[in-house]
């Protein structure tokens, strides 16, 4: 296993080790992630997709962010209207998370036809049975190479303790077990 200090006394600053983007997605899909559905509002229509890039960034004030593909209709969504959610989906919550993910999913007024849902304090849908949820007020965006990050105050919040959460590892869902 190479270490970071390796690595560094083995290039210069500037240079990199080459790999693929494979590669890359490979390695830090070692990092077991919960997953969420990120939800805004449209113009005249809701709007989900489904995220692992999510984290908690500050407690004074209550801040988290996400990472969202820049110029695509959830970027352009939020940026416009200033607000999300984060949904964490608990374990039952795989098909939502699959539903949320696809390119060929329903859009425009269609997109929650199917998935329960209410509406949070900001407007943004909030999915029924999800082991958590943080509404949000866009607080600002950050440039990230092909990606914008959209840190957000939390506004509204709620938690289902008994819901264990859906987990992401090696490129397939798995499962929280007690031992």
């Amino acid at each position: 296993m190479t270490t970071s200090a390796e690595t560094s006394s083995e290039t210069s600053a500037g240079d990199r080790q080459e790999f693929t983007s494979i590669e890359f997605r490979n390695t830090v899909g070692s990092f077991a992630t919960g997953v969420t559905v990120i939800t805004t509002r449209g113009h005249d229509h809701l709007y989900g997709m489904t995220a692992n890039a999510f984290s908690s960034v500050s407690l004074d004030p209550p801040l988290v962010l996400v990472c969202v593909i820049r110029d695509t209709e959830g970027s352009r969504n939020i940026t416009s209207n200033g607000i999300f959610a984060v949904n964490v989906l608990g374990e039952p919550q795989e098909a939502i998370s699959r539903y949320f993910a696809a390119r060929e999913r329903p859009r425009g007024l269609d997109a929650f036809r199917d998935v329960p849902h209410r509406e949070a304090v900001t407007g943004a849908p909030v999915i029924d049975g999800a082991a958590a949820f943080l509404d949000c007020r866009l607080a600002a965006t950050h440039d990230a190479g092909d990606h914008l990050i959209f840190v957000g105050e939390v506004v509204g919040l709620g938690q289902d303790p008994d819901v264990r959460p859906l987990i992401f590892h090696g490129g397939r869902y798995r499962s929280v077990t007690d031992d």
